[in-house]
């Protein structure tokens, strides 16, 4: 990829100049949210609903037989929320996370090899950006250029392991190994952690980030001997999590691919020769609605009649999720049920 040339415009900032405020990932550890959502619980609209679904997290966290699932689309992790997931698996409130491959390495991998995502304190047309390499996520920039290094990483991760298809999972896992042999520029990501506290991560559509882009790089230098990604194995893989689980709870972020392939996989577990259930508690924060004719849009109620999700315990949040899931999970930590699971260690049921 060629390196960026100066703008055309004499009167435009430099590139340096756009990528200098870091975006600050929030701490729900420094504040306490339980007061404010004690209060939204006397009130109506949305503030209600809100307050419900920390209600339901905090019993998914209090049932000691229920596995919890976090599930994660958009761009959470690059507007501030990339701290508030690793803290959900360092302090044992999900045993297993499906995700997009944008979350798990465009963002939560990028930061943790040493790169950034900036403020974008002055948007500027996106032409200008394109000429500087700049890609833009709403007000947010991250360089392309660190962003391609990402590739050569994962290339050299992929040429190092067997030639045998592999599940995104396990691949995530060995991403997370190698955070862990000491290569992170910034300890305690989402998958330096997963790989630590063995809690499995997923991306059912792992191809679409630049590991995509890494894995292709492997694949035409070793066409006959390179690591292929086995999306059928994720999918028995999580119902296999399912099939070890009493009870299950999904926490859902934005919808997409993970939301479906989180639901599907408590009916995977027939396959394996068992009836299936549905997940006993669900929570979920979107803008999206039944408008969009979209899955992200489908509401829990109506994924009962899929047989995916139990109707007692749900609760859809129709918000922008930066603005309300640090105040779900800062409520949950505050309260301390996690403090009382017994981690499943999931990823162990595969060998790691």
């Amino acid at each position: 990829m060629p390196r960026p040339g100066a703008p055309k415009q004499a009167h435009l900032p430099d590139k340096k100049s756009l990528l200098q405020t870091e975006i600050s990932h929030i701490d729900i550890t420094s504040f306490d949210a339980r007061s404010i959502i004690d209060k939204m619980g006397q009130m109506s609209f949305s503030s209600r609903d809100l307050s419900r679904a920390c209600s339901i997290f905090n019993r998914m966290l209090k049932d000691r037989q229920s596995t919890i699932v976090l599930s994660i689309a958009g761009s959470t992790q690059a507007a501030g929320c990339m701290q508030l997931y690793a803290d959900m698996i360092k302090y044992n409130m999900v045993d297993a996370v499906v995700a997009t491959g944008a979350s798990l390495v465009d963002m939560d991998f990028f930061e943790a090899c040493g790169y950034k995502h900036y403020r974008a304190e002055k948007i500027l047309d996106d032409q200008v950006l394109r000429e500087y390499y700049v890609d833009r996520i709403y007000d947010t920039y991250i360089d392309e250029v660190e962003l391609t290094l990402l590739d050569h990483v994962i290339c050299d991760i992929a040429n190092e392991l067997p030639p045998v298809p592999m599940t995104s999972r396990g691949f995530l896992a060995e991403m997370g190994r190698w955070l862990a042999d000491g290569h992170a520029k910034k300890s305690d990501s989402l998958l330096e952690l997963a790989y630590k506290h063995h809690v499995p991560v997923f991306c059912p559509a792992f191809s679409d980030c630049a590991a995509g882009f890494g894995l292709m790089q492997h694949q035409i230098a070793r066409p006959k001997q390179c690591v292929t990604i086995d999306s059928v194995g994720d999918f028995r893989e999580l119902s296999q999590i399912m099939l070890e689980s009493e009870r299950s709870g999904l926490f859902i972020v934005g919808g997409g691919v993970p939301k479906n392939f989180s639901q599907d996989a408590i009916i995977g577990i027939e396959k394996f020769g068992k009836p299936p259930g549905m997940h006993r508690y669900a929570i979920q924060v979107t803008v999206a609605d039944a408008r969009d004719g979209a899955l992200s849009g489908s509401t829990l109620k109506e994924a009962c009649s899929w047989g995916k999700v139990d109707t007692v315990y749900e609760q859809m949040v129709f918000a922008e999720a930066t603005t309300v899931v640090p105040l779900i999970v800062s409520d949950a930590y505050h309260r301390g049920y996690w403090k009382d699971r017994k981690p499943r260690h999931f990823s162990k049921l595969f060998h790691e």
